[in-house]
């Protein structure tokens, strides 16, 4: 069963249906989280601890105690440089913000906050941290961006960047929920923290100019001259996100032919469309939240917008409207490893094990090797700050990539560069980004991909996570052989919380949902849309009878 399409959805929501920002704030500020209420707890997924001050999952305690376990985690693994700290849009960034700050001058923590008291996307932070540590080997630096990504507008979210610049691994996250928690349930006796405004006049807390150390590098790994020569028109969208103040400097400083379609900040979101289920997303990877770029995609040779925290991208063209993220992988890949001449010959692709085999195809041709890793961008850190990765992302249409030298650029997702790339391609080989992957698909074959949710109760999400190929039992999928099912990545051989079935033309893996009562179902074919849905209604059907045996 998939969840049905709003009548909402891609429809400017009704004012009466926003999100109370004051109500918010205020809950943010009085809500007492209660530690024995699994849902209240601090709980790291793949991005940091999200949650909404509304349902005490996101309070003023939560902060403080989680900011209270960064400081100690910091302690104990020697880190004494700077704490690079950003925000995004969200109502509740600011508050979180103040929360963090109270306990980082406390703790003595060298923290940089944006001069202008600006927003500050992920990637910002990301190559600010790895600009810092380039060159050293003690006082490191590290950071923190308060983001829920493109959650809803009620949302908050926390999340911690160690000095190799990319998503903290789970031992580390592990370490500061585990501390967070016991002081919640300690009644936060163990924070230390001083007044917002002693903070603010600390020694240790820094005005830092995020914006210009950025801009400035962004020729090192995009070509910013071919975009500015070609004269290639661009829209951009930044859906009200972290990203709104970076554009403007961009377009100043390289002279290239840009547009800002909005710079509007608004902490309820009114101007976005609601995405699939009627709620307000910024989702860039969604036809429902993009809806006004795709409706303007006939005014630009090629356009993108970025999410709240701009780790993420989304690509329109004059051609096809907005691309399926795992098409724009495919072709940026391509064409990046045509056109880095100085990227090392053993620089191979990250992939995540859910995203489209047309990457593993393009892989192929290119010669270069693959490296498939379960969800989560984390697993690509150590592979892009080596230089071993020369591209790495994900389906979630989240990547980044190497400097133009073959250095590294950021370990945590950019969606500033890889709209950028949509330019460069564009502008250097009079094709856009989707003509580029109609151009693949003749030669390697169409991709037909979607991802579905199907509803699971928590006994089935577990059966589901420890599944193996026996007792799943398929020998034949969609009418073809199987040639592999993996319950481990074969990039690193980590298990990736779920199942995948492979046959020459098609797949499907299923992964339990880590915050709602569904599994997710991915599947592909090359043998068109038909063939697609046979391999999803096979795939729901081989693990319902799974989940009956064992139920």
């Amino acid at each position: 069963m998939v969840a049905e399409v709003s009548p909402l959805a891609g429809q400017i929501i009704d004012p009466s249906m926003l999100v109370n920002v004051p109500r918010l704030v205020t809950a943010y500020f009085s809500g007492r989280p209660d530690p024995a209420i699994p849902a209240q707890r601090v709980a790291f997924g793949t991005s940091g601890h999200r949650g909404s001050a509304l349902n005490n999952a996101f309070n003023e305690s939560h902060i403080l105690a989680v900011s209270q376990g960064v400081c100690e985690y910091r302690r104990r693994a020697g880190i004494t440089g700077p704490l690079f700290i950003g925000i995004d849009t969200h109502a509740l960034a600011e508050p979180a913000l103040a929360s963090a700050l109270e306990v980082f001058a406390a703790n003595g923590v060298e923290v940089m906050i944006d001069e202008h008291g600006g927003y500050t996307p992920t990637p910002v932070i990301s190559h600010a941290i790895l600009s810092y540590n380039r060159g050293r080997t003690s006082g490191l630096a590290d950071g923190v961006v308060i983001t829920p990504s493109h959650n809803p507008p009620e949302d908050g979210g926390f999340k911690y960047n160690p000095p190799n610049g990319g998503p903290a691994d789970t031992d580390i996250t592990s370490a500061i929920e585990r501390t967070a928690n016991a002081l919640l349930e300690d009644g936060l006796r163990g924070v230390t923290r001083i007044p917002l405004e002693r903070a603010l006049r600390a020694a240790n807390v820094h005005r830092y100019d995020y914006v210009g150390p950025y801009v400035a590098d962004l020729a090192n790994v995009i070509d910013m001259e071919a975009i500015k020569a070609s004269g290639v028109k661009i829209g951009i969208d930044p859906l009200g996100g972290a990203a709104v103040h970076y554009w403007r400097p961009i377009i100043d400083r390289y002279g290239i032919d840009a547009s800002i379609v909005s710079d509007v900040v608004d902490p309820t979101f009114r101007f976005m469309t609601a995405d699939w289920d009627g709620k307000v997303r910024m989702d860039c990877s969604s036809p429902y939240a993009m809806a006004r770029l795709i409706g303007m995609r006939d005014n630009f040779d090629v356009s993108f917008a970025n999410d709240t925290d701009a780790d993420r991208h989304g690509i329109v063209t004059r051609w096809n409207g907005l691309m399926n993220p795992n098409h724009y992988l495919a072709a940026a890949i391509f064409y990046l490893f045509e056109h880095r001449p100085e990227w090392s010959a053993q620089a191979a692709i990250g992939k995540t094990i859910v995203s489209s085999a047309m990457i593993n195809r393009v892989a192929t041709r290119l010669g270069r090797d693959l490296v498939e890793t379960p969800v989560g961008f984390k697993w690509f850190v150590d592979g892009l700050g080596s230089g071993a990765f020369g591209f790495a992302g994900e389906e979630s249409a989240g990547a980044s990539f190497l400097r133009r030298d073959g250095t590294v650029w950021t370990t945590d997702k950019d969606g500033l560069i890889l709209g950028l790339l949509a330019a460069e391609i564009t502008a250097r080989t009079g094709v856009d980004p989707g003509q580029l992957f109609h151009q693949l698909g003749e030669q390697l074959g169409v991709p037909f991909y979607e991802r579905i949710d199907a509803p699971a109760s928590a006994q089935q999400k577990s059966i589901l996570k420890s599944l193996s190929a026996d007792q799943l039992g398929l020998k034949e999928l969609a009418g073809e052989p199987i040639h592999s099912t993996l319950t481990n990545a074969p990039g690193n051989d980590q298990p990736f919380g779920g199942i995948k079935v492979v046959t020459e033309n098609g797949w499907f893996a299923a992964r339990p949902s880590g915050t709602e009562d569904v599994y997710k179902i991915y599947a592909e074919s090359f043998r068109g849309e038909d063939h697609l849905r046979r391999i999803q209604q096979e795939a729901q059907s081989a693990l319902s009878a799974v989940f009956a045996a064992k139920g």
